[in-house]
């Protein structure tokens, strides 16, 4: 009987076996991955270029090859995101605060297909949001600013006015005043227009400005603006701080360090999950806690942190994860009071 019985069972099962693995790896070669880059463009050497480097990370790991698209003008997102969706790319991933309006729309209209959004909340059952808490970042690099100032004036040059970009200033002015209250922040923002974002001449002249004015540090929270930033600091024998991608390698011995957002980590994630059926809708966010922020030291800079900096930083870093520092959101009521 029971030899009867594994006659009976064994072939299902081997065919249950065949069959499982035959839609495991269907799905694995289904999943059609796409990224709509915003403004700035993927090769932006800050935040488009973060989200690249996740996406090719994803690449190359799973050979999965994913679809893209670089926004030139604010009326491609929302096409852009719809053509991915129409051509069955799932999931897709919007990249930027001004592609939230688009995405939703789009969401609405294709509610199987998984999106997912950097910088922004859209709140839909198909939809992952991931945001960062910038400020605990840019508090890290304002303490390190003011460690390293000679003048006690350090400076700021945002990208587009909003409130994303002062939450990164104002962070930044706390971390700076926080070692020594005496620090004055120079702050410019390079523009109200999306092309704010990419233009290194107008970032050169508000940094060199700056510098006429006593800064010898300078933040840059402004995508492709900021290389224009790091090359008048480098021009003029001052310190620079890079953003959401690690950009000390962009002038070694100029770049004090860079405020790590960690993007690509965010983008990587919502492509292996989609792969691995582990996709979640909702909110994530990501602070120095969650490993989402951060400072940069490597070989670029490492002798422009000594080791009484490093040990400061630290144990700043440890105070705010434990609660024992609380670092204000500008965007929570659009001050900057501390």
């Amino acid at each position: 009987m029971s030899l009867s019985l594994n006659k009976l069972f064994k072939p299902a099962l081997v065919g249950a076996v065949t069959a499982l693995l035959a839609v495991t790896s269907a799905h694995a070669e289904d999943i059609k991955p796409a990224v709509v880059f915003d403004m700035g463009g993927k090769f932006d050497k800050s935040f488009n270029q973060g989200v690249y480097d996740g996406v090719e990370k994803f690449k190359s790991e799973t050979g999965i090859e994913y679809r893209e698209f670089e926004v030139t003008n604010e009326a491609q997102r929302e096409q852009a995101l719809r053509r991915m969706a129409q051509r069955g790319a799932d999931p897709v991933l919007g990249i930027g605060f001004a592609q939230a309006p688009a995405l939703e729309k789009v969401a609405k209209e294709f509610p199987d297909t998984r999106f997912a959004i950097i910088d922004m909340v859209v709140d839909l059952p198909n939809v992952r949001s991931i945001v960062f808490k910038e400020h605990e970042g840019s508090f890290l690099v304002g303490v390190l600013a003011a460690l390293a100032s000679e003048s006690s004036k350090v400076g700021f040059v945002g990208g587009m006015d909003i409130p994303l970009i002062r939450r990164f200033a104002c962070g930044y002015e706390q971390g700076a005043k926080h070692i020594n209250a005496d620090t004055e922040v120079v702050q410019n923002m390079t523009g109200t227009t999306p092309a704010a974002w990419n233009d290194p001449g107008r970032g050169g002249e508000l940094t060199k400005s700056q510098f006429e004015r006593g800064v010898d540090v300078v933040y840059a929270a402004a995508g492709g603006t900021g290389v224009g930033v790091y090359q008048a600091a480098k021009d003029a024998g001052k310190l620079a701080i890079g953003v959401d991608s690690n950009q000390n390698y962009l002038h070694p011995g100029t770049m004090l360090t860079s405020m790590l957002k960690r993007v690509d980590v965010a983008a990587y994630s919502v492509f292996m999950d989609s792969q691995n059926d582990a996709f979640t809708p909702g909110i994530q966010v990501l602070g120095l806690a969650e490993e989402g922020v951060g400072w940069a030291l490597d070989e670029h800079n490492a002798s422009l942190i000594s080791d009484d900096m490093k040990a400061k930083v630290e144990e700043i870093s440890a105070m705010i994860k434990s609660g024992d520092i609380k670092v204000h959101d500008y965007t929570s009521d659009n001050t900057c009071n501390y």
